[in-house]
This record gives C-alpha cells, structure tokens and sequence, in this order.
C-alpha cells in the first residue's frame, strides 16, 4: 500500500533539521534569525515613533490650538452677553463702542464654530455640540434686537427680551460651549497620552537584537578564534545607533511634551477658567441692575437677588481660579499679569459693593454709574482684569508652542532612521554570516 505523500510543510522541517545537524546549515539559520529580528527592530520602531510623532504634532498643531478655540468660542458669547447687558443699561444712549464689542464678539463666535467644524470628524460628540451653537447663536441674536427695539422705544417689555436672551446663553449656550471646551480638552490629553508613553514592544526589540548579534559573535569567536566580523560589527553598531537614538529621543521629547503640558496647558486651562469666571460675573453685575430685584434667588431661609448672588458666586470662582495661575507661573513674566488681574478683582468687589450700596438704598442712576460709567466704574476692572488675562495667557501660549515643538522635533526623522539602520543591520548581518559560510566553500 503506497504511502500518503507528505506536506511540504513537513518536508521543509525535515530539511531544516538536517541543516542544523551541519555549520553551514546552522550559520544559515543564524543569519536569517539575525536579519530578522534586526528587520523587527527597525520596523517596530519605525510604526511605534511614527504614531507619537504624529500624535505630537496633533498637541501642537490640532488638539491645542482647537481647546484654545473652544475656550474663545466660550469667552466671546459670554462677552457679547455681558455687551448686550451693558448696552441695554445705556438705554437709548448705546454707546458705538458697546456695540461694537457685541458685534465682534459674535463674529468671532462664529468664526471659531466654522474652524471648529471643519476640524472635527463629522460623527464626534464635539460635531453635535457645534451644530447645537450654530442653530443658538441666529436666535439669540433675534432676542437681543428685539430687546433693543422695545429699550429704545422706551417699553419695559425690553428688560424681558434681555434676561429671556441670557437665560438662553445661560443655560443652552454656556454649557454648550464649556461642553466643546472640555471634549477639545479630553481630545487633547488622548494625544498627550498617545505620544509620551515609552515604546517598550521597540526598545525590547532592540535589546533582543544586540543580544543576539552579541551572542553570534560570541560563537564566531569561539570557533575560529577571531575577535571580529566586520559584518557583525556593522550590524551591531548600526542597532545600537537606532536604540541609543530611540531611547534619547524619545526620552527628550516625552521631557518637552511633558514640560508643555505642566507649564502650558495647566496654566492656559486654568487662565481660561478664570477668563470665563470674570466674564459671568460682569454679566451678572449688569443683569442685577436690568432685573431691579425681579429675578430672586432663595438658599437656606435667605431670599438673595439671584443675580448678584450668581456674581458673588463668580468672584469667588475668579479668585480661585487666579490663585491657582499664580501658583503655575513659573517665571516673572508669567505672574506679572496674574497679580495684577488680582489686585483688579480687588479693586472689582469694593466697586461693587459700593454700587450696590447705592442700588439697595434706591439710588438706581448712582448705582448704575458706579457700574457702566465712565469715572472709577466697574467696567474699568472687568476690562483690566480681562486684559491681564489675555497677557497671561499669550505668554502661556508662547511656553507651550517652544516646550511642545521642542518635544515634536525631538522625534524628527527617527522613524525613516530606523528603517534605514534595519536594513544596512540586516545587511551587515547577512555579508557577515556570508563571510563564515564562504570558508565551507
């Protein structure tokens, strides 16, 4: 009875098994070990520094730039509501200036949601959020001129267009806006993540890799008493390049993205924050005086005006959130601008306790100087406040993009580098090995 014929899989071990019985057979199998784990070494280091180069520049170039986008997107609706307030107490005598700054800010609101969704992908969460504030912002604009139609013509029924208008920033617009703010931020944190974490599948490779050539010339040694093989060698160098400049590099720039992260993000997050802060609680000083003690709010067994209850509440916000940014500056130019804006949020709170001294009192028109006029008001140190901020922040702006480029560039060409060194390593692994296997000739 014939016998089956037999796989050529196992043909192919049985032939294998005869070549390692003889040193010709095994060099070869050596050889072909060598190229290939020197090949893996370079192409695992190449897939791994391409995915955390890519992922650095998406902090500098992306993720970041669209967080900040998010943030200004939130700045400029509050503003344009704390414009539409002030504005609105102006009555009549609206100056050009108020308005000016309202219509500025939507502008800039909409240009941020149009770059926003452009650089978000179709289907994410942040993409809903954008289309909700593109289908807000028509109306309350709609509301805010409707508000002023009826302030100008001297109908209370304004008042009521105005707080239906913040109501609907408030409590639609705002949250939107500081939801997109903080899925760019959590966006942002998944590309730090991705791009500082260790490639340990490569440095593994790499380790595996001089161990082997160093055991390959071990052996060589061993049986023809030579101390090197100039192919060997090569491929030994040329893998000890690529770990040296993997483990450096990346250690280098995992330091700068790490840098940019403790000295510019927490500071830009937490300056934003404060930004936001200031801005509620301006909106909320001018909606105090537009409501006249319509709005009320009850804790406990107290009855507060819920405005000025929701500014004291964002005061307090504001001066945590500037503690915490003097803390993070970590040079002069950094905490200038932050001390400053506290000694404004100072000067702020007497102002306005002052103002609404007069208000409580009965004395409306005194109260509403002490707040939109043009000696010693509030309005003076919102804006100085603001204006710090924006100092503070552009200098934090300026400490990321140097620590974050500088993390990104560290990774330059590390990738084509590697796959370049595999291939001359395996070369050199291969012309060695071939150089033994010539003397059985």
């Amino acid at each position: 009875m014939p016998q089956p014929r037999r796989t050529a899989f196992a043909e192919g071990l049985d032939q294998l098994r005869a070549a390692a019985t003889t040193e010709p057979g095994r060099l070869r199998i050596i050889g072909a070990l060598l190229a290939l784990l020197v090949v893996a070494f370079g192409a695992v280091t190449a897939w791994q520094m391409t995915d955390r180069a890519a992922a650095a520049d998406d902090v500098l170039t992306s993720s970041q730039p669209l967080s900040s986008d998010a943030a200004d997107i939130y700045r400029s609706l509050a503003d344009a509501n704390t414009a539409a307030s002030s504005g609105f107490l102006a009555g009549g005598q609206e100056t050009a200036a108020s308005r000016d700054r309202y219509e500025k800010d939507i502008r800039t609101a909409a240009e941020k949601l149009v770059n926003a969704a452009a650089n978000s992908d179709p289907d994410s969460p942040s993409a809903a959020t954008i289309a909700k504030l593109n289908r807000l912002l028509p109306e309350y604009k709609g509301l805010v001129e409707r508000a002023r139609t009826y302030n100008r013509q001297g109908f209370p029924v304004g008042g009521a267009y105005l707080r239906y208008a913040n109501e609907k920033m408030q409590e639609e617009m705002l949250p939107a806006a500081e939801d997109l703010y903080k899925k760019e931020n959590q966006r942002l944190r998944a590309d730090y993540a991705d791009a500082t974490p260790y490639p340990w599948a490569a440095i593994a490779l790499g380790i595996a890799a001089l161990a082997a050539l160093a055991w390959a010339q071990h052996r060589n040694y061993q049986r023809t008493n030579r101390v090197l093989n100039h192919g060997l060698v090569a491929a030994t160098a040329t893998a000890t390049v690529v770990l040296l400049w993997l483990v450096v590099g990346h250690s280098v720039a995992r330091a700068g993205l790490n840098d940019s992260y403790d000295h510019g993000v927490r500071s830009l997050n937490v300056l934003h924050d404060a930004r936001i802060a200031s801005l509620k609680a301006r909106g909320n000083e001018n909606l105090t005086l537009v409501a006249r003690g319509a709005e009320t709010k009850k804790v406990g067994e107290k009855t507060y005006d819920a405005y000025d209850y929701d500014f004291s509440t964002d005061i307090k916000a504001l001066g945590k959130y500037l503690a915490a940014a003097g803390e993070l500056a970590d040079d002069a130019a950094g905490e200038s601008p932050v001390t400053a804006a506290v000694g404004n949020m100072t000067e702020w709170k007497k102002r306005h306790g002052a103002a609404r001294d007069q208000d409580e009192k009965g004395n409306y028109q005194q109260a509403l100087e002490k707040v939109i006029g043009t000696d010693k008001a509030t309005g003076e140190c919102f804006d100085s406040v603001d204006e710090n901020l924006r100092t503070a922040l552009a200098h934090e702006e300026t400490e990321f993009k140097r620590a974050a480029g500088d993390g990104r560039d560290a990774l330059t060409g590390l990738s084509a580098g590697a796959a370049v060194f595999a291939v001359l390593g395996a070369a050199g692994a291969v012309l060695g090995i071939g150089r033994r296997l010539s003397e059985y000739r």
